[in-house]
């Protein structure tokens, strides 16, 4: 047997550790799951600004009603 090969072995009590930490990250993310949502399009909406302007001089050249 390649004694490199033992090398790479992960028992169980190497793989559960991993396991246990990636579930902890996982249940923070899921916690605070709306937070992290609200920042992500917080952050996207810096760098992709709406194409339309948000100012309410454009409310004043809408017609009010029908000719």
């Amino acid at each position: 047997m390649r004694i490199e090969l033992v090398a790479l072995y992960g028992g169980p009590d190497q793989v559960m550790t991993v396991t246990s930490g990636l579930a902890s990250v996982l249940g923070l993310l899921l916690l605070f799951w709306n937070k992290v949502v609200g920042l992500f399009f917080k952050i996207v909406r810096k760098f992709r600004p709406s194409a339309t302007p948000l100012t309410s001089d454009a409310s004043k050249d809408i017609p009010k009603g029908t000719p």
